[in-house]
């Protein structure tokens, strides 16, 4: 229990029980004397006594311990703080050596520990050095080949967490879905498509380490075709996977156009084709040539328009990424959909495997099969894959024990768009891409049933992986354990800074800047920042323009605290916040939390507590204080501003990451708890 107490405190509880141990004797020896005496007297004189040999002895011991706290125990402690600083930054000064004169021999092995160190340091910078040159040619030309790559690239763990991202990528999914190491890669792109691709792949037997398919963002304002593929590691078949984005917003934009017309245009082409047949059938069949050339020609146009419309959907469903899929795959995933949506429903397949966009068929699928059900036709809906009418085709079934689905009602059904996101992707859509229609049949045991053909193919799996290796330590980073027991490198931090009003969030205070950075294995991203101005929808007073420049003009048209919240949340979304002062700033978060729409329950470090843990409560805790201390330089014209601030505060708390792990502080939950015991430093 002492072991954690600080120097300073364990030399003062010795001289308390030096003190009481003093006292008792005294006392003791006063008793016994009286007690012994021959004829006892009135006692006074021994209480007397007994008092005067007391208060003596206190002022004795304070006075050592006084002399013992400001000449040893004060400069011993300082001498240890400045070590671990030494230790973790380049900073070699040492106390000065009148601090410590009564140290002895300690402050001189000291600082020719720090030299002895500092020399070390040298030659093993020159090592490295020498040994690195060829390293650093290969990540020079790396970084120009990856510069050179017109494609966007995001390279995942297992568990779907963005380990790697190219500028093309970031500049592709723009700037409400941009990729940031160590968050989810469904915070760039639709987790439905990007699961289903993955799940298919690394189901046990399966052979394919490539599939393509379409994806779009959370918000829906872009679209790309995205190649993922696997990517080994060690033993591991798949440690992750790399995601390869082509960004096909306008292209489908303009397709869907030109489909839809070219549609509208074949359809009414094939009705007034197939009119003209069916009146000239009707006429009687004479001797007269012109009658039977009139004839000749409609049907001519009749089969024009068909075999146009037959090319027509050949070369929609070419655009349209497609995959091999194995028939349990999909059924798998059908489960997966029906089960989630409440659905009663049965599956059946066999042995087979088709060509079809897996995610957006088994959308589809569960739409029809939830409207059979909610419309009334039946309780339940039974699936099945099996071979179709051709060797080349496969036939999906939708069937149940009720009535069946007139054609007016089904077309209605894939009128409607599959995704509210989506308007324009209706099922009727999917099943133009796919080359295929679905149609209502009745069973002959009373039971009604869906339709739906899909291509058959042959499994044709590519083998192998591509030659390059990725090193990453985000693909083996668990995330299984409790926060309280992750080691404090495995955390992502959001390192944040505000500009406020003023200094009382309670009396109608605001903030008018925001700035944030993230800290990931132990390194600051400077290139992973969110920085804006916020509306704070009163005056800005002129005391505190003067300290963090901004002014009304500049905060007009900004967003408020609503939307500016909400994008700090999203920036910081599963990662620790950590703050210069941190009650200060979220208490402006917590008082708008309602208008926010979000409950900024990360948990939180505090850099004046961490300060305060490290250094003890009796040194400065500024964070000017804290950089020189502990070596950060930050160009003046960067202070009282909130992104210079947080950078500052950033590369403090880095240093201070390893100061804690070599003071035995492993784990968050323990640095979490001797943090708390230093809240007293606010209430000085």
């Amino acid at each position: 229990m002492l072991a954690r107490k600080s120097l300073r405190l364990r030399v003062f509880l010795f001289f308390v029980l030096l003190a009481l141990a003093s006292l008792s004797l005294i006392a003791g020896g006063l008793w016994l004397g009286y007690s012994r005496a021959s004829a006892p007297r009135d006692p006074a004189g021994f209480v007397l006594a007994g008092a005067v040999a007391g208060f003596a002895v206190l002022g004795l011991v304070t006075w050592i311990w006084r002399l013992f706290d400001e000449n040893l125990a004060r400069p011993m402690q300082a001498l240890a703080a400045q070590m671990r600083v030494l230790a973790h930054a380049e900073d070699t000064r040492l106390p000065a050596p009148e601090s410590a004169r009564y140290l002895g021999d300690l402050a001189p092995a000291a600082q020719a520990i720090a030299a002895r160190l500092a020399e070390t340091r040298g030659d093993l910078a020159r090592a490295i050095e020498r040994e690195t040159t060829r390293l650093a040619e290969e990540k020079a030309r790396l970084e120009a080949l990856l510069a050179d790559v017109s494609a966007g690239i995001l390279l995942c763990s297992a568990d779907h967490m963005v380990v790697f991202y190219n500028s093309v990528a970031r500049d592709l999914l723009q700037a409400g879905n941009a990729p940031r190491l160590d968050q989810p890669v469904t915070a760039c792109l639709r987790e439905g498509p990007l699961r289903h691709a993955h799940d298919r792949l690394c189901r046990p037997g399966a052979t394919q380490q490539e599939t393509q398919f379409l994806a779009a963002t959370p918000d829906g304002r872009a679209m790309f075709t995205v190649t993922m593929r696997l990517v080994g590691q060690g033993a591991a078949q798949a440690g992750g996977y790399a995601l390869t984005l082509r960004d096909v917003t306008a292209e489908i934009g303009l397709h869907a156009e030109r489909e839809a017309l070219l549609s509208e245009m074949i359809e009414d082409m094939r009705r007034k084709a197939a009119n003209l047949d069916t009146l000239s059938r009707l006429r009687r069949a004479g001797a007269d040539p012109l009658e039977q050339a009139f004839q000749q020609e409609t049907r001519d146009l009749a089969q024009a328009v068909d075999t146009f419309g037959q090319r027509y959907n050949e070369i929609a469903q070419s655009h349209w990424p497609r995959s091999e899929i194995a028939a349990r795959d999909l059924m798998d995933s059908l489960r997966a959909r029906l089960r989630g949506d409440g659905l009663a429903f049965g599956t059946d397949h066999q042995r087979l495997f088709v060509l079809c966009d897996g995610f957006m068929m088994v959308t589809l699928l569960a739409r029809l099969a939830g409207q059979v059900v909610a419309q009334g036709h039946g309780a339940s809906v039974a699936v099945a894959l099996g071979p179709g009418a051709t060797p080349d085709e496969a036939l999906v079934t939708l069937s149940w024990q009720g009535r069946p689905v007139a054609l007016g009602a089904l077309e209605d059904w894939l009128a409607a768009p599959l995704d509210p996101a989506q308007p324009e992707l209706t099922g009727r859509r999917v099943l133009a891409h796919h080359g295929t229609d679905v149609w209502p049949e009745d069973g002959a045991r009373g039971d009604a049933r869906l339709c739906l053909p899909l291509p058959r193919v042959e499994e044709t799996g590519a083998q192998g992986l591509r030659g390059a290796v990725y090193d990453f330590a985000l693909f083996d980073k668990s995330r299984a354990a409790p926060l309280a027991d992750r080691r404090l490198n495995e955390l992502t931090y959001v390192v944040f800074d505000t500009e406020t009003t003023g200094l009382l969030p309670s009396q109608g205070d605001e903030i008018v800047q925001i700035a944030a950075l993230r800290v990931v294995g132990g390194r600051l991203l400077e290139a992973e920042r969110l920085e804006m101005l916020v509306d704070p929808g009163r005056s800005i007073p002129a005391a505190s323009t003067r300290v963090h420049g901004i002014t009304q003009a500049m905060v007009a048209g900004a967003p408020g605290i609503a939307e500016a919240g909400r994008q700090l949340h999203d920036f910081a979304r599963g990662a620790v916040l950590v703050a210069h002062n941190a009650p200060f700033d979220m208490a402006f978060f917590h008082k708008h939390a309602d208008a926010i729409g979000r409950r900024f329950d990360n948990p939180v470090l505090d850099t004046v507590l961490l300060s305060a843990v490290l250094f003890g409560l009796t040194e400065e805790h500024r964070l000017d204080a804290l950089c020189v201390r502990l070596g950060v330089i930050l160009p003046e014209e960067q202070r009282h501003t909130a992104m210079g601030d947080a950078l500052a505060t950033g590369r403090v708390f880095v240093k201070m990451l390893g100061m804690l792990s070599a003071q035995g502080f492993d784990s968050f939950g323990q640095v979490h708890d001797e943090m708390k015991k230093q809240m007293r430093l606010y209430r000085r």
